[in-house]
């Protein structure tokens, strides 16, 4: 019987070990299955660790999708729906308040707002989504509209990404999530998402959106039609744009969900893989101070697992997520506080409850703070 034999990290683990940058050559290295994944966790638990300790971090948020007819049809989307589908829905303002409102009284310091681009809807409407929610609840954080709905406010106003970013700023945008990536190599997003925002516009929006002081996030679909050297220029550039900007917060892998989708053939990657990728994005990404582990993707047990390869943070507990159930995730659409802290701590970690830009969220009696912001939940 022959015996596969595992590639030695060598050069790679002293290189990391030194706090050295790894090559566009070595990074893509590391997607060889041949090199055990095992000892590649090891390596990015040490990233992992000097970076943030032995910490787990989560939040409580809650997601809002306020409608989910798309102008667009991504290969890899089951969420969308035509104008004229049974299944489209549009929410109305009472709708979208109550659903705010929900958020505070359950203690969450977070919404993420992310949706279908309805060419029947004028740009003020998605507006006054932001202006409404900060005016009725304040202490929510609101992390809205990825590059692909700014590029399309530009598109609608004939006005720049500055202008569009600026305003929604001063009505109470407090950050962008970082859906749209999917991949950026045009051999493979000119196939999964031919119209919409390309990769060029999805970095000049983060760009401007870190020049104004807003943070924002960045994330990369994998496990459909791309390969390694796909991943790897993907994260290469991330990493170029971090170097430039120092505006990113977090990184987070998607797990590629094919059910209801025109990619329908493809299965699932596997959790093997989806670790290896979290181990080569802590790796690959060296200036990012957070890689995330969602739960909602990658199933409750492979993100817990994530925790020793490479990631520090599991999300949160994500009341109300809609685009990636659709997809066919069989995970909750929301999971206790009690539930993520025992998930972390299982883990060997210490749960710690942030807010959207990281910082160390303390309750008592009903109330939270940040620093030397106090609210009320309820």
């Amino acid at each position: 019987m022959i015996r596969s034999v595992s590639k030695s990290l060598g050069p790679i683990r002293e290189k990391v070990e030194a706090g050295e940058r790894l090559s566009a050559a070595e990074a893509e290295s590391l997607w060889d299955e041949s090199i055990d994944l095992h000892e590649l966790g090891q390596l990015a638990n040490l990233v992992r660790e000097r970076k943030n300790g032995n910490r787990g971090y989560y939040n409580i948020n809650t997601h809002l999708n306020p409608t989910n007819i798309c102008i667009y049809r991504c290969t890899f989307c089951a969420f969308r729906a035509d104008l004229r589908e049974d299944r489209g829905y549009v929410m109305s303002d009472e709708q979208i308040l109550a659903r705010g409102r929900e958020a505070v009284e359950s203690g969450s310091t977070e919404m993420h707002i992310v949706g279908g681009l309805h060419h029947q809807k004028p740009y003020e409407w998605y507006r006054d989504i932001i202006a409404q929610l900060h005016e009725h609840c304040p202490s929510l954080h609101l992390k809205a509209w990825t590059p692909v709905e700014i590029n399309w406010f530009c598109h609608l106003t004939k006005r720049s990404i500055r202008d569009i970013l600026e305003e929604l700023k001063d009505v109470g945008l407090g950050s962008l999530p970082g859906g749209g990536a999917e991949i950026f190599h045009p051999e493979v997003r000119d196939k999964i998402c031919e119209h919409k925002a390309d990769t060029d516009e999805w970095f000049r929006i983060h760009r401007t959106a870190h020049e104004l002081g807003l943070r924002s996030n960045a994330t990369m679909l994998y496990g459909h039609i791309e390969n390694a050297y796909h991943r790897t220029d993907h994260l290469l550039r991330l990493r170029e744009l971090q170097d430039e900007t120092g505006g990113f917060q977090t990184f987070i892998p998607l797990a590629f969900h094919p059910e209801n989708t025109r990619l329908a053939e493809i299965g699932k990657p596997t959790a093997m893989m989806s670790l290896r990728t979290m181990a080569v994005s802590r790796l690959v990404l060296d200036n990012f101070d957070h890689i995330k582990a969602y739960w909602i993707m990658l199933g409750i047990g492979t993100a817990q697992a994530s925790l020793a390869y490479g990631a520090d943070d599991l999300d949160g507990t994500v009341r109300h997520e809609l685009i990636y159930h659709d997809a066919g995730a069989t995970t909750p659409e929301i999971l206790s506080v009690e539930h993520i802290e025992r998930l972390i701590r299982e883990a060997g970690r210490e749960p710690i409850e942030r807010d959207t830009l990281y910082r160390r969220v303390e309750r008592q009696d009903g109330q939270w703070k940040t620093g030397e912001q106090i609210v009320t939940a309820g």
